[in-house]
């Protein structure tokens, strides 16, 4: 398939759903306009370009939280990533990067964000990128990885996060870890503890702003 014109919007939506009230980000398939922009940032050296858009996480910029996740990210060269709720693909794409011999997975219930993290990774002549449409990790079937990093949809609600947390133990490799972002206001401190009531370690990798990222390592034995 050709790569998108540089900055056009995915042809996703028809006029009839344009039309329709903004819906929030975490919807299959977001009812507002398009908006397009283009966004760069700098890492490892790297120059990467993003489009994002309309209906999706964020799309003004890199958010604070997203931000800190990825200075806090460590990995191996030949690690396979899964980027769970990865919006335009900021996380994602920057662990392929990391990553030459390994794999990153970018999952998303949003159509456009999905067609926009598709075009993002080939803009960025990225190989080893993959990315599905579905919830949470539902598309990625029995498979593990190293390292899963989320900045969940944390206005979906409680329930949603937890569960994520709940099926994250059965994606991960032996060794494997979870790296997770948030804010005071987003409850991150409750589910800080609920980790450590469950998980062998969980270490504050990084604060700024009222944001910290934990990584949580020896889970509880997947069901």
């Amino acid at each position: 398939m050709p790569p998108d014109p540089p900055g056009s919007p995915p042809q996703d939506e028809t006029p009839e759903e344009l039309a329709q009230p903004f819906q929030h980000y975490f919807t299959p398939k977001p009812k507002v306009g398009h908006a397009t922009r283009t966004l760069r940032f700098l890492y490892r050296g790297r120059v990467l370009s993003f489009t994002t858009d309309l209906g999706i996480f964020s799309y003004e910029g890199v958010d604070p939280g997203t931000s800190l996740l990825i200075e806090n990210m460590e990995l191996e060269e030949d690690e396979n990533v899964l980027d769970i709720g990865c919006g335009w693909g900021a996380i994602g794409i920057a662990a392929a990067v990391s990553v030459p011999q390994g794999q990153a997975t970018l999952v998303d219930v949003n159509h456009r964000a999905i067609l926009l993290a598709r075009q993002n990774a080939r803009a960025n002549h990225l190989s080893n990128v993959e990315v599905l449409q579905g919830d949470l990790f539902a598309p990625v079937g029995e498979r593990r990885f190293d390292l899963i990093a989320t900045n969940p949809p944390y206005k979906a609600g409680r329930d949603l996060v937890i569960r994520a947390l709940e099926e994250a133990p059965a994606h991960l490799t032996p060794g494997g870890r979870l790296l997770l972002v948030g804010k005071g206001s987003q409850g991150v401190l409750f589910y800080q503890r609920w980790l450590e009531e469950r998980w062998a370690s969980v270490e504050v990798m990084g604060r700024r702003s009222g944001y910290r990222v934990l990584k949580a390592s020896g889970p509880p034995a997947s069901p």
